[in-house]
């Protein structure tokens, strides 16, 4: 799968993007490159895109080892990665039918709490059991959700375009060629929400750290990101349960 954000939609942390990257001789790519090379590597019946304007892509391609998903429903869209355990006792617990896939629960349960559901974040993502990965664009609310689970069993990349945009995959190797030096692994763990930025759901008080990182040719690259238990938000950023903010707005009513 590939997503890509334009840089005025989406801020992601300023430590992701390496100065290397503009002596590295491998140079980041603009979207519309990186979107060209992803259809290359499938065959044409088995990839495809949508564009959301200069705003946003995604595009998807059939499982190759990890379940993939993707759906689309009034205006939200998922690529969802890995499996739920418990798919059917949250399905049951949202009031959906048994035929729901697990990048169709995202979708509604994301936009009841969205809508409806005085809820943190990180609680819904702590009721996820199973190995899981996602990305949401809300193209209502013009708002980018991604969250990766602590199981490591799905991996998710995110790193810079040659235009700032952000670029997240679960392909490695389409991350290098997309944004050279300027990318990491996405932390397991955590959630990132466009307005509000990275957050761990298994540990929301704490801040999150960038750990620099060097590659196999002693280059700094994006940094790795993990939370610091040893410290606690000063401010109030996630909400608590009972409080009118939920999983898609918490940002504006921290």
């Amino acid at each position: 799968m590939l997503a890509i954000f334009n840089k005025e939609l989406v801020t992601v942390p300023q430590e992701l993007n390496s100065p290397a990257s503009l002596s590295s001789s491998r140079k980041p790519k603009l979207p519309v490159e990186i979107l060209k090379e992803f259809h290359q590597s499938f065959t044409p019946s088995n990839a495809f895109s949508l564009s959301f304007g200069d705003a946003a892509l995604l595009a998807y391609a059939p499982p190759q080892k990890n379940n993939r998903l993707f759906c689309g429903m009034d205006g939200i869209y998922c690529v969802f990665l890995g499996g739920l355990n418990n798919l059917c006792s949250l399905l049951r617990q949202y009031g959906l039918s048994k035929g729901t896939d697990e990048a169709m629960f995202i979708i509604e349960a994301y936009r009841t709490l969205r809508d409806r559901g005085p809820y943190p974040a990180h609680q819904v993502l702590k009721d996820l059991e199973g190995t899981f990965g996602f990305v949401i664009y809300d193209t209502q609310a013009g708002h980018v959700f991604a969250a990766l689970g602590e199981n490591k069993g799905v991996r998710l990349f995110w790193g810079i375009a040659a235009d700032g945009s952000v670029v997240i995959s679960d392909n490695l190797e389409v991350i290098k060629g997309s944004c050279a030096k300027s990318y990491a692994p996405f932390p397991n763990g955590c959630m990132f929400h466009s307005e509000q930025g990275l957050v761990s759901f298994e540990h929301p008080r704490s801040r999150m750290k960038a750990m620099p990182r060097i590659d196999s040719e002693g280059v700094m690259c994006g940094a790795n990101f993990q939370p610091d238990a040893a410290h606690s938000r000063i401010t109030n950023q996630m909400p608590r349960v009972g409080s009118e903010a939920n999983w898609a707005l918490w940002a504006s009513n921290a």
